[in-house]
């Protein structure tokens, strides 16, 4: 090797090591079942985590509920009161579901209805690996559900929530017996 080559490995290696490492985007989910820690994914899914961040800013989630628990599938919230009341959401955001990301275990994912663009305030998290809602082509069924981020810490009050025992309320089925109230969603102050 050339002292050329060794003095710019050597630069290259320190500028990397004193590059700043780039924090993640945290955000606490607070229930009364307890805090559900999310790490979302800014590089992959941009336009639903800005979008995310911007109702839990505006605190939109706050005393809304997991309003569908489906029991080893997912638990879906973000836009409804404890009376099953809607809350008046933004517009609707560009479905990000080929971004690569698998609707793992643990994983966070817009809500939509059967309009591929039409995700707005609701997220659900995946109690199973559901790669049915995978991004598999453009079609409307095959368009999938655009997973944002992971949840790193409080897996045991997701599975918790999963277990939820459920009714139908007014039209609504999957919905739990007891209200799982989201108190809060904030960010997490990074150091």
């Amino acid at each position: 090797m050339t002292m050329k080559r060794l003095l710019l490995s050597v630069l290259a290696v320190t500028l990397f090591l004193a590059a700043p490492a780039v924090a993640a985007e945290l955000v606490v989910i607070e229930t009364n079942y307890g805090a559900i820690t999310v790490e979302l994914n800014t590089e992959k899914a941009p336009l639903s985590v800005a979008n995310f961040l911007a109702y839990a800013d505006s605190n939109h989630y706050n005393d809304t509920i997991f309003h569908r628990v489906i029991k080893d599938f997912m638990i879906q919230g973000g836009n409804f009161s404890t009376e099953m009341a809607p809350k008046q959401t933004k517009a609707q955001i560009k479905n990000e579901a080929s971004n690569g990301l698998r609707n793992l275990r643990g994983t966070i994912a817009m809500a939509r209805t059967g309009v591929v663009d039409s995700a707005s305030s609701q997220f659900f998290i995946n109690l199973k690996d559901n790669g049915f809602l995978d991004h598999r082509d453009t079609t409307v069924r095959g368009y999938g559900y655009a997973v944002f981020g992971k949840v790193v810490k409080g897996m045991d009050v997701v599975d918790k929530i999963g277990t939820s025992a459920t009714h139908t309320y007014r039209r609504f089925s999957d919905v739990p017996v007891e209200p799982v109230i989201i108190r809060s969603v904030k960010r997490v102050e990074q150091q």
